[in-house]
C-alpha cells in the first residue's frame, strides 16, 4: 500500500575499518551513515557463515545493536536450504512461521518465504515486520539470491532516529492511545483469512486470537474483522532505546492513491475498510499527522545495492525496511527468528 520517494543510494560512502573477523576469515565495516548496515565481508570465497557465525555471534550483535543490520558477503550462501540453515544458526531462537501476516508471500521451506509479492514497479514503504501486533520477530534474514538488473534495494532506516523526527505533539498521542488496527479479511480485496492465519479452522483461528488479544467477528459471508490495539513505540530489550514501532502509516487509507482512496470510501464503511488504523480510543488519526511520519521515514531512509548471495541480518525494532521498485528478475527471500512474546515470557 502506498509509494514513497526512492531511497538514496550509499555507494558513495566513505566505509572505516572496525576489526578483523575470527583468524583474519572475514573483515567488518561499519559506515559513517546512520541507517547503513554494517558489513561482514569474507576473505576467501566459499567461507561457511553458519560456522563463521557460530564463532563470532558476539561480534555480530554488537555491531548489529549498533548499525541495526549486518550484511554477509562473499560467503558460501546459494540456496534457500543454504540460507535457513544460516538463519537458523545465526541466534538462539527457531525460525517462525508467518502467521497473522499481512502481504502475499510464497512458503519456499519450513521458516523460509519469498519477501512480500508485490508487483515490481511498485514501492514498499517503510515498515518493522508485523508491527501492527502484539507479537513479532526480533530479527529479520534477507537472503538476495538473485539480485535485480535494476533498482530492488531493500532499503533500511533507523527507527530511533524515526522516533526524534516525528513531532512531540504527534508522538505522544500515539504514545498515550497506541493504535487500534481494523483488518476485513478477503471480499477479493485484501488477503483472505485462511493465508493470513495458515489455517481453515475457525477455531484454531479463535484461540489464536485470544491468545494475542484481538477481537474477532465472523460476518454472515463468512468474511472476518479483527481489532487490536497495538503499540506506537518500543524499548529495545538489549540496548534499552526507544523506536517508532507501528504499521500504522501502511493501514491508513491515506497510504492510498487518491484514486483508490475515494473508491474503497465510497464503496465501504469505516468499518468494512480491508485495513484501517485508528487512535487506541477509536478515533479517526488526522492525514497530517502521517505527513509528518512519512516525512521522518524517508529522511530517515537509505538503501544499500544487493549482491547475488549476500546475507543481510535485520534488528527488527532498531531498523525499518522496505522495497524499491526493480527491472529483470529478482529473487530475495526471508525468514524470521526471535519472537518478542517468548523473550517477555523468559522475563529477559
Amino acid at each position: 500500500m502506498g509509494a514513497s520517494t526512492p531511497a538514496r543510494s550509499v555507494r558513495a560512502i566513505r566505509r572505516r575499518s572496525v576489526e578483523p573477523g575470527i583468524d583474519g576469515f572475514a573483515h567488518i565495516t561499519e559506515s559513517d551513515r546512520p541507517g547503513a548496515p554494517a558489513v561482514v565481508e569474507a576473505r576467501t570465497a566459499g567461507l561457511d557463515l553458519s560456522v563463521w557465525l557460530r564463532g563470532n555471534q558476539e561480534t555480530v550483535d554488537r555491531h548489529l545493536y549498533t548499525a541495526g543490520a549486518v550484511v554477509f558477503r562473499n560467503f558460501k550462501v546459494a540456496t534457500a536450504a543454504d540460507f535457513a540453515a544460516v538463519a537458523g544458526d545465526g541466534g538462539d531462537e527457531k525460525l517462525l512461521d508467518y502467521v497473522y501476516g499481512s502481504t502475499p508471500r510464497t512458503k519456499e521451506s519450513k521458516g523460509v518465504y519469498t519477501s512480500t509479492e508485490y508487483p515490481p514497479e511498485e514501492t514498499i514503504p517503510q515498515h518493522n515486520e508485523m508491527a501492527y501486533a502484539r507479537d513479532w520477530p526480533l530479527r529479520l534474514w534477507f537472503f538476495c539470491q538473485l539480485n535485480a538488473q535494476g533498482g530492488g534495494e531493500t532499503p533500511l532506516a533507523d527507527s530511533r532516529r524515526v522516533l526524534e523526527r516525528i513531532p512531540a505533539a504527534v508522538r505522544e498521542r500515539f504514545e498515550r492511545d497506541g493504535i487500534m488496527y481494523v483488518r476485513n479479511y478477503g471480499g477479493g480485496v485484501d488477503l483472505p483469512w485462511q493465508q493470513v492465519f495458515e489455517t481453515d479452522d475457525r477455531e484454531t483461528v479463535e484461540r489464536f486470537c485470544a491468545a494475542n488479544e484481538i477481537e474477532l467477528e465472523w460476518l454472515p459471508d463468512g468474511g472476518l474483522r479483527t481489532r487490536q490495539i497495538c503499540q506506537a513505540v518500543v524499548e529495545h530489550p538489549r540496548t534499552h532505546e526507544v523506536a517508532w514501532f507501528n504499521q500504522a502509516h501502511l493501514f491508513h487509507t491515506s497510504s492510498l492513491p487518491a484514486a483508490v482512496r475515494e473508491d474503497l470510501l465510497a464503496t465501504f464503511s469505516p468499518e468494512q475498510l480491508p485495513r484501517n488504523a485508528l487512535y487506541g480510543d477509536g478515533t479517526v488519526i488526522e492525514d497530517e499527522a502521517f505527513t509528518e511520519i512519512r516525512a521522518a521515514f524517508e529522511a530517515e531512509t537509505v538503501a544499500t545495492p544487493w549482491q547475488t548471495g549476500d546475507v543481510m541480518l535485520v534488528d527488527n525494532i532498531l531498523m525499518s525496511h522496505g522495497r524499491n521498485p526493480y527491472q529483470g528478475p529478482r529473487k530475495v527471500l526471508v525468514a524470521m527468528s526471535g519472537a518478542w512474546s517468548a523473550l517477555q515470557e523468559a522475563g529477559r
